[in-house]
Parts: structure tokens; C-alpha cells; sequence
């Protein structure tokens, strides 16, 4: 690891970080970062039903979380919407990379709607899991985020009361199944990879009769890109994590390095970036979550080269060739 500078700082941050311009600056570029393959197919799925049916088309939820994206595919056609009620009933809709509840679909066919459903086939794959589960007459504990979109469209897919959220190991603790309840659990697939590992020990160490899926459920991307920025964190002063801040797997990135001990900080524009973050810094690390594109990564490089000499390393700890089919719609 490179010795860090000391630099002052004060109000003219601005102009110090100008001045000492030419002082090199390490940046360790975490590998894999940004786009998966459900995030890819998501977005292609967009684009491709602006191209077939025309302009608008109606999205369900943003496709991914990432206001970049989102406004770029808003100039191309694409109109936002929360509820299935905003949309009419002659205008082709998409349903989110996250997942929907088994009544929106069930509500678009009612309508007789044109409707593509780009959930990402890693979360179709546990809902999938969730109906094996319920018809072996399982309750569900369910691992994830209250309120994510995916935790919805998850709980969406099995009737009400036959699965339970838990959040945390704590959450385990109020939970009042006796050993002699038929369990299950499921997760979400954008989790920390660390927390779930222990949540899931936690209960199976309170209900050892509970059984789980045959693989984890946290998606490979997830699991890739928490494990690269393990790997930069500990050669780094400060990460940062470019995503959105109601993206989940990008929150989890800024927790992993925090976890390490390395300060984070989760931007979604360079713009964003404080050149007084830069004090003392001699290797700084990059990463980004799976909903944000790699032009966004080299925008923040670009910016971190305005201020200092730039030096870059690529650290990579997987390879990615995943890739998941268009809908039948798309490709006849």
C-alpha cells in the first residue's frame, strides 16, 4: 500500500487540491463492478420495446436503480410509472428487473395488456423456490430488506401470512415458530453476503428442522463484487462506490470496505465527489454497483485525474460471461 499524503485542508479545498495537482494518486479499479446480466437484459428489453411497439412505453417501478439509466431510457421513450393503474389499457408495459407481485401480471392479463416482464431470472428463480416451498406446506422466513422492491414482488408470490421477513439475527429472536413447524427460508439476492451467512446460521441454530434452497440465493454479481472490493479495501484509504442509494447491492459495497476498516463513501455522479475527500489519500479504490454503467466509472476517474496524478490497477477476482435470454416477444 502506497504511504498516504498529508494534505491540509480548509475552505479553499478546491483550490489546494488544484495546486498539488501533480501529486500521484493509486486507483485500484475492483473487477467485476457495474452491469450484470439481469441488469443488461433489463435494459435491453427497454429499449427493445421502444423500438418494436414505438414510443411510450410504460415501466413499472424504475428498471434498475439508477437514476442515470433511467433518465437515459426516459429520453429514448420510456415512462415511469409506480402502479399498473397509471398505465392504459392500449400501452405496452414493463415490469422491473426487481420483480413484481403475481397480481400485477394477473391484473395486465385481466386488461388484456401487452406486457414484458424483465425480472431478473435469478429473482424469477427464487420465486420459483418460494411456490415449491409453500406447496410442500412450508412457512417461508424470508431473509431481505423491508420495503425493497424485490422483497415485495417476492412476498408477492405466495398468499398472504405464509411468509415472515427478518431482517436481522436479532429479528430471529421474536420469532415465534416452535421446532415442530415446517420451515423454510429464501433471501434476497442483493444481501451482504457476510450478514446472511450469519442470519441463516442464527436459524438454523433456533430451528434446526428448517431447510433452504439447494444453492444460495444471493445472485453471483452480488457475491462477485462484494468479494473484488474485499479484495481492494484493505490497499485503500477510501473506497468509493458509485450507485444509487436506494440500490441495495450498492449499499451493501459501501458496508463491505466499511467492515475492512476503509473509509467509503457510496456517490452516484462524480460530481458528487468532494476533493476534500482526498486529503491524506494515497490509494483511493472504484467500484460500482450492478445497476450502474462503466461510463460512470470512468467519469469518476476522469474527474479524480482533474485534481491528481492518476495511476490505475484493475484487481479482479472473477470472470463474468453470464447471459440471460430476451423474452420470446422480442426475438420471434
Amino acid at each position: 500500500m502506497n504511504a498516504p499524503f498529508q494534505e491540509t485542508s480548509s475552505a479553499s479545498a478546491q483550490a489546494k487540491a488544484e495546486s498539488d495537482a501533480k501529486l500521484p494518486l493509486k486507483v485500484l479499479i475492483a473487477a467485476p463492478r457495474g452491469f450484470c446480466a439481469g441488469v443488461d437484459r433489463a435494459i435491453e428489453i427497454v429499449e427493445r420495446s421502444i423500438e418494436k411497439f414505438g414510443a411510450p412505453v410504460y415501466v413499472r417501478h424504475e428498471i434498475v436503480h439508477n437514476r442515470f439509466v433511467v433518465d437515459g431510457l426516459r429520453e429514448k421513450g420510456a415512462i415511469f410509472v409506480e402502479e399498473l393503474d397509471e398505465v392504459p389499457d392500449d400501452a405496452p408495459v414493463v415490469f422491473s428487473a426487481h420483480g413484481v407481485p403475481k397480481a400485477v401480471p394477473a391484473e395486465a392479463q385481466r386488461r388484456k395488456m401487452v406486457y414484458l416482464d424483465a425480472t431478473c431470472p435469478l429473482v424469477s428463480k427464487v420465486h420459483r423456490q418460494a411456490e415449491r416451498q409453500i406447496d410442500k406446506g412450508q412457512h417461508i422466513i424470508f431473509v431481505g430488506h423491508a420495503g425493497h422492491p424485490e422483497v415485495i414482488g417476492t412476498m408477492g408470490q405466495v398468499p398472504e401470512g405464509q411468509m415472515t421477513l427478518v431482517e436481522t439475527v436479532e429479528d430471529i429472536a421474536k420469532l415465534t415458530f416452535t421446532q415442530e413447524d415446517s420451515l423454510s427460508f429464501l433471501t434476497q439476492t442483493t444481501l451482504s453476503v457476510d450478514d446472511t451467512r450469519e442470519i441463516i446460521a442464527a436459524l438454523q441454530d433456533r430451528y434446526p428442522q428448517i431447510v433452504g434452497p439447494r444453492a444460495e440465493d444471493i445472485c453471483y454479481a452480488t457475491s462477485n463484487r462484494q468479494e473484488a472490493v474485499k479484495a481492494i479495501s484493505p490497499s485503500c484509504d477510501l473506497v468509493l462506490v458509485i450507485g444509487a442509494p436506494n440500490s441495495s447491492n450498492s449499499l451493501r459495497l459501501v458496508e463491505v470496505a466499511e467492515r475492512l476498516g476503509t473509509d467509503a463513501k457510496l456517490i452516484q455522479r462524480a460530481s458528487e465527489i468532494d476533493p476534500e475527500w482526498l486529503a491524506g489519500v494515497g490509494t483511493i479504490g472504484v467500484t460500482a454497483g450492478a445497476s450502474a454503467p462503466e461510463l460512470l466509472v470512468r467519469e469518476v476517474i476522469d474527474k479524480l485525474g482533474e485534481w491528481r496524478t492518476i495511476e490505475e490497477e484493475k484487481v479482479r477476482t472473477a470472470e463474468e460471461k453470464m447471459v440471460f435470454k430476451l423474452p420470446r416477444e422480442l426475438t420471434d
